[in-house]
């Protein structure tokens, strides 16, 4: 019997895998296609997630072969009206300060060789018919590319296979919300005739808009657009040739060479549950909107990383049951949050009438150069894109306030000398840092839990970032703030954990 089922083995499934079995647990990732995708759906790769690819070594792989728009233009009545610089937007604030554009067919791969590298392969062609609930394991039964089914046994069953999830739809998960009267279309293309070729170009042509997403210096670009005349009314005869030509011409483009196209209808919808017994729901399964902002992929691995540490604290008998019960608390909370501000954004965008056309036309390019130009809306800006302004405040799991830094919220990026103090959160598992000198007795017993301590030498850096001198951080093993003491006391410290049940570099399986 294996630990966990995952179903589903796009990047929400497969970081899941990952980040679990790198903690000791033991996986079976099932996907009924033949293999990874061959097209570029999604594209962005947010700081966020990257910050967190250094626990598996992933980062610098990731950032070589992706690519970094150097900038967006904003374009109106075939009119460029804004230049928006994007390298190093968040210079300052994280160590990947830029959105990073890396295909997800290509992302997808890179996950996979990763996974098989921990000694785990995805069983492909393997469909999950049905499953149940048995109290203290789960049952599924599976179908395998032959037509023979088995039945297959997990202690949990975490649901990674998207919008239309077989798992949901069993468990009888309401999937509140609505879908968009606009169809949207995909395509990569070969362009030539682009003036700043390597930068990202939006096109605000009447209610029809088009996103043009470089992912190299030579003309390759990911086309996101959208109709919603009669041509919406019957998508399936849509062809390229059908779609976005106006906008297209509108920023000075040829297309030379389209060599992917699909359409698509998007909706704005999170699950009633995230968690039902032993089954949980993950990604798209559970939350689904506009792609606005790029950031449906990016929730979907966050997921995966925020449910698979508290799987593997739960499995190895570290905390109780309660634990599996936070994931859903913080990650339902924060996809209905990114469901309405998609869901704005993209209805400014699309909006039809006079004076929605005149606020694409000149409110929009005005104002996104004014944020530029405005540090801390720039700022602003970058940590709501990149995710690293999301925060777990009012979860179980948060308690207390040192300096600026409120538990729930990521740690304060802060680079010295070309070190950082993200470096030993490249390690998974509960660890303290203290800026400043730690408490007496604090070294001893975070050593008898293997609980890493970090001391760093108290520097105007880490009071400018926000950082108290000499008070305590805990950090999750996902790296959000757990416990922020400004005494920096032990009692503190060991009151968290106690008042949890959580026990910290014990295990109480039978089978290690």
């Amino acid at each position: 019997m294996s630990d966990v089922l995952i179903v589903g083995a796009g990047p929400t499934g497969l970081a899941h895998a990952l980040w679990l079995t790198a903690q000791g647990v033991k996986v079976r990732i099932i996907d009924r296609t033949a293999g990874p995708g061959t097209t570029s759906r999604a594209m962005a790769v947010q700081a966020r997630t990257l910050e967190l690819y250094r626990q598996l070594d992933l980062s610098d792989e990731v950032v070589a072969a992706g690519f970094q728009n150097r900038a967006m233009n904003i374009w109106a009545r075939g009119k460029r009206r804004a230049r928006v610089a994007l390298q190093d937007i968040g210079s300052g604030l994280s160590p990947y300060p830029y959105i990073l554009v890396y295909p997800q067919d290509l992302h997808e791969e890179t996950l996979v060789a990763k996974l098989a590298s921990l000694g785990v392969n995805v069983e492909r062609e393997t469909e999950l018919v049905d499953f149940q609930d048995k109290g203290d394991h789960v049952e599924a039964r599976l179908r395998n590319a032959d037509g023979t089914e088995e039945t297959a046994s997990a202690m949990y069953l975490s649901a990674c296979d998207g919008a239309s999830s077989t798992v949901r739809k069993q468990l009888g998960i309401g999937f509140e919300g609505g879908t968009y009267r606009q169809v949207f279309y995909v395509a990569d293309v070969e362009l030539s005739g682009l003036e700043h070729m390597g930068e990202a170009h939006i096109a605000l042509n009447g209610s029809d808009f088009v996103a043009v997403l470089s992912y190299s210096d030579d003309g390759k670009a990911r086309l996101i657009g959208t109709v919603q005349d009669e041509r919406a009314q019957h998508p399936e005869s849509l062809t390229f040739e059908d779609v976005g030509q106006e906008a297209i011409a509108s920023v000075g483009i040829k297309v030379e060479k389209v060599n992917w196209f699909s359409h698509y209808r998007v909706h704005h919808r999170v699950a009633d549950r995230f968690r039902e017994g032993r089954v949980f729901l993950m990604g798209d399964a559970g939350h689904v909107h506009s792609p606005a902002g790029g950031q449906g992929m990016n929730t979907g691995i966050l997921d995966a990383i925020n449910l698979a540490w508290k799987l593997a604290e739960v499995i190895h008998g570290r905390a109780p049951d309660a634990l599996l019960d936070t994931y859903a608390d913080e990650r339902q909370a924060f996809a209905r949050e990114l469901v309405k501000t998609t869901d704005r954004v993209f209805s400014l965008i699309t909006a039809d009438g006079g004076l929605a056309d005149i606020m694409r036309s000149y409110g929009v390019p005005s104002i996104a150069s004014a944020v530029y130009k405005v540090g801390p809306a720039r700022e602003l800006l970058f940590r709501m894109v990149s995710q690293t302004a999301l925060t777990y405040k009012d979860s179980t799991l948060s308690e207390g306030t040192a300096g600026d830094v409120d538990a729930g919220e990521r740690l304060p990026w802060v680079s010295i000398d070309g070190r950082d103090n993200f470096e030993s959160l490249a390690r998974m598992g509960w660890q303290v840092h203290v800026y400043g000198t730690a408490k007496e007795g604090l070294k001893a017993w975070c050593g008898e839990r293997g609980v890493v301590l970090r001391e760093f030498t108290w520097t105007s850096a880490y009071e400018k970032a926000g950082l108290r001198q000499d008070a305590l951080y805990l950090l999750r093993p996902d790296t959000w703030v757990a416990l922020a003491d400004p005494t920096g006391s032990v009692e503190t410290l060991d009151s968290y954990f106690a008042s949890r049940c959580y026990r910290p570099g014990v295990t109480d399986r039978q089978d290690l």
